[in-house]
């Protein structure tokens, strides 16, 4: 496709508005026969009368609106690199790349570097705007340095005190507002110190160098949280078996799981822990209430949770890339309509404790192949003054992978 067919350019704009775009880009504003952004940024171009199109919330009307102009020359204006928790993401899903030109400019993130002194590959990112701020919570580790978009003058405050919660109250923060800008400020202080902070703008970032206190509770990234990382009443996939199953379903980034007779939402919650764009359905007919505060607790407030019994509430969902059966394995069709939907080559993995649950895992290895294995684990408990080992109920595992 020649350039002359991508009718719509997405260009980013920083703060310092049209001055800091190059005379090239600038043309390609000025040849544009609409234009598209939020109210901020197409407040930066002289009023013409060319037609202006302002992103409405929600903004999927925007977009159809944008792609009926399909063959006219559309600008569309986005803050600094529109592919980086910006708007392009969410045109390319609908428009293809062929029919669009990109001219990011430089991001947030790349300026609140430039500002501390940060290397960009040693930071984590992510956006609350318009997102759960719980999405935080598994970013906080000792000495992570975090670079948050914000979603208004009050995230700040609600960052800190998420720190301050997690026992990171001594963490550095620094809110960067109107970034590039003729009006830029640097505010430093300390997460404890919310209480005290001033009142930021709505237009402003956050960089966070996470410390934690002595008492501070660290929840690790990688699999196998402690059992008391969990609300639950008593139906939990205990640590160490967790921990196994997880490793064994084998997560990778932006694939979808789906925890079937979920429990308390374990599994899932560890497997959108893994990575941030691994994504999981939870289902389960009558504990869904720990899984919400689970969910939100250990920052991963999208998991996806549907209450009722399986099989029958399978139908419809996306296509999973693995399957973990964690609960009801003798219920009559559950496997096989689990088989069915389950992608070629996608996983699934299925764990019982009964004997009834063995005969069955045992029928569907011999008629589907994949691997049997039990595990057996035991803790030290006290006996009088002294420990002795005492045993967990064996859990017997089955994994197979869909030719």
């Amino acid at each position: 496709m020649t350039c002359n067919k991508k009718w719509l350019k997405l260009i980013g704009i920083g703060e310092d508005g049209l001055s800091g775009l190059s005379s090239a880009t600038r043309s390609l504003i000025d040849s544009a026969e609409i234009l598209v952004g939020g109210d901020r940024h197409l407040a930066m171009l002289p009023e013409d009368q060319r037609s202006r199109l302002v992103w409405t919330s929600p903004i999927e009307e925007t977009i159809q609106k944008t792609i009926n102009y399909r063959g006219k020359l559309v600008c569309v204006l986005a803050s600094g690199d529109p592919l980086w928790f910006g708007i392009g993401t969410t045109l390319l899903k609908r428009i293809p790349i062929e029919e669009i030109s990109i001219i990011p400019s430089p991001s947030t993130f790349s300026l609140i570097c430039a500002r501390l002194g940060w290397s960009l590959n040693e930071v984590e990112t992510l956006s609350l705007c318009g997102r759960p701020a719980s999405l935080l919570q598994s970013y906080i580790y000792p000495n992570a340095k975090l670079l948050i978009l914000s979603s208004g003058k009050e995230t700040p405050q609600i960052v800190a005190n998420m720190l301050c919660y997690r026992h990171f109250g001594n963490s550095k923060i620094n809110v960067l507002e109107h970034l590039n800008g003729t009006k830029e400020r640097i505010i430093s202080t300390i997460a404890n110190q919310y209480q005290s902070f001033p009142e930021f703008v709505d237009l402003n970032a956050i960089a966070v160098e996470c410390i934690p206190n002595p008492e501070a509770r660290i929840l690790s990234r990688m699999v196998g949280l402690s059992d008391d990382a969990f609300c639950h009443d008593g139906q939990l996939t205990k640590r160490e078996v967790r921990a196994i199953t997880l490793s064994t379903l084998a997560p990778n980034a932006g694939e979808l799981l789906w925890d079937v007779g979920a429990g308390c939402g374990s599994i899932g919650i560890e497997w959108m822990r893994s990575h941030p764009r691994c994504q999981a359905i939870a289902i389960e007919k009558s504990r869904t209430h720990f899984i919400a505060e689970n969910a939100i607790a250990l920052g991963t407030p999208n998991l996806k949770i549907i209450e009722g019994n399986a099989p029958e509430v399978l139908q419809g969902l996306p296509t999973p890339d693995a399957i973990f059966i964690g609960g009801g394995a003798t219920v009559p069709d559950l496997f096989e309509t689990c088989w069915e939907k389950l992608r070629s080559q996608g996983r699934l993995v299925a764990n019982v404790v009964t004997l009834e649950g063995e005969q069955k895992l045992f029928q569907w290895q011999q008629k589907y192949g994949g691997m049997l294995t039990q595990i057996s684990i035991s803790r030290a408990e006290a006996i009088g003054s002294f420990l002795g080992w005492k045993p967990m109920r064996p859990v017997t595992q089955w994994k197979t992978i869909k030719p």
